[in-house]
């Protein structure tokens, strides 16, 4: 077991009770979900992820999914007060994905998912949710619309 620094993990957290994380589409060590996964489990750790979750998470099962990286492993390195950097090189050695090529396609695959293309449950927790936090006046084109429309990024 590695060593906890809430101390240090402080000093990198954003208080998701009053901003937002990161957005789906920026990168952390080369893949996207992986910022926004750091902050929300840095938040999480100090009790103050407000209504976000760090696990389970849509966005974050399909990262660590890919990646075949476990929630608890990544929570326990980010515990210990690790940089973005420390996370992004701790990513890039437990990856099972090595194929700089398959992280691109499966990043732009991700940009482009439609939600006409996601799961059935998916779609009908979406048809429920986007009315509920999406501006009325602004379509959603992609899945990680919803999440930058609710957060004011587009």
């Amino acid at each position: 077991m590695m060593n906890t620094d809430l101390e240090q993990v402080k000093k990198l957290t954003k208080d998701l009770r009053k901003s937002y994380p990161r957005s789906p589409r920026e990168k952390l060590g080369g893949y996207v979900i992986a910022a926004r996964c750091a902050d929300k489990c840095r938040a999480f750790l100090l009790s103050m992820n407000g209504e976000y979750n760090y696990w389970p998470c849509s966005l974050a099962s399909q990262w660590f999914a890919f990646t075949g990286i476990k929630p608890d492993q990544f929570q326990e390195v980010v515990a210990t007060g690790a940089s973005d950097d420390d996370l992004a090189q701790w990513i890039d050695a437990y990856s099972a994905v090595k194929d700089p090529d398959e992280v691109l396609k499966w990043n732009n695959a991700m940009r482009d998912m439609r939600l006409s293309d996601m799961t059935l449950q998916a779609q009908q927790y979406l048809e429920e949710y986007i009315p509920k936090f999406v501006p009325k006046h602004r379509p959603v084109y992609v899945w990680f619309d919803v999440y930058d429309l609710e957060e004011k990024r587009l």
